[in-house]
């Protein structure tokens, strides 16, 4: 067992290496890429959540819809001030975010995240019929 002592303290140096490696990276000067300019395509002033809100926890609101619309047969809800919306992608989100190209894909294909929306929802303007 003293004979691995070596490679144990070898193995825990690589690990502290690459574990801290974005901090060196960052403290030498490294560059993150510029966040990308979305064009929101609308007039709109307000969004479903405020803005941060929307960043932070888009998909958890989309995957709740989701979940309202096909499992349990809700359609509508309230914003946070209590306005009633739509619960759906391509009505209420794409009606505003309506260049997909523009919004969407610049700031998935920034954060490296793989859209999988449409390849349910068709990528069109105006919004979807209820069944």
């Amino acid at each position: 067992m003293i004979f691995d002592a070596g490679k144990i303290m070898l193995g825990l140096a690589a690990f502290a290496g690459l574990a801290t490696a974005p901090a060196w990276y960052d403290a030498a000067g490294g560059k993150v890429g510029a966040r990308p300019r979305l064009e929101v395509g609308t007039s709109e002033k307000r969004c479903v959540l405020p803005v941060e809100d929307m960043r932070a926890t888009h998909m958890q609101l989309l995957y709740g819809w989701r979940d309202g619309v096909v499992r349990n047969g809700r359609r509508m809800t309230h914003t946070s001030d209590g306005k009633p919306i739509r619960m759906s992608l391509t009505g209420t989100c794409l009606g505003c975010h309506s260049r997909k190209a523009a919004f969407c894909d610049r700031c998935h294909d920034y954060a490296a995240v793989t859209l999988n929306c449409f390849g349910c929802h068709a990528d069109s303007k105006g919004p979807e019929k209820d069944p």
